[in-house]
């Protein structure tokens, strides 16, 4: 796993436009407009050094989360959103498969931090084992997206 990496409280950069470019984001399901989605996501990328790959980000009902999170987590309930990571820090052959992220908007207070906390998750970041620096990244670009 990557260490985490700190965005600067600076703001969004140029960074983040370049990756806004070169990242393939697939939306799927229309919760929210899909500039935001790949707004979000470029935003997330970027903050740890991800310029490049391909995104996708599902909107689905209870059912099919709840569904993924009992096959996946082992957690027989609906939850948020939950990210599946792909080709994390291996070679690749062609372009990033960077995951999948899935969120469910009837268990979502704010579908915006909810792609953001998704993506931060397939760059390798972890709130349950980090001491705090993934959620105060992600409300630092939520704070970016307002």
């Amino acid at each position: 796993m990557r260490p985490a990496r700190r965005a600067s409280c600076a703001g969004p950069t140029s960074s983040a436009a370049a990756a806004r470019s070169l990242l393939d984001v697939e939306v799927i399901g229309d919760a929210l407009p899909e500039l935001r989605v790949r707004e979000a996501v470029a935003y997330a990328a970027a903050s740890a050094g991800i310029a490049d790959g391909h995104v996708a980000v599902s909107f689905v009902d209870t059912e099919r989360i709840a569904h993924l999170n009992a096959e996946h987590r082992g957690i027989e309930a609906p939850t948020d959103v939950l990210s599946f990571p792909i080709d994390e820090d291996g070679a690749v052959a062609g372009e990033r498969e960077l995951g999948d992220v899935v969120i469910c908007p009837a268990q979502t207070e704010d579908l915006l931090e909810a792609v953001v906390h998704g993506v931060l998750h397939l760059t390798g970041m972890d709130h349950e084992r980090d001491e705090g620096e993934m959620l105060a990244l992600q409300a630092e670009i939520r704070g970016w997206l307002s």
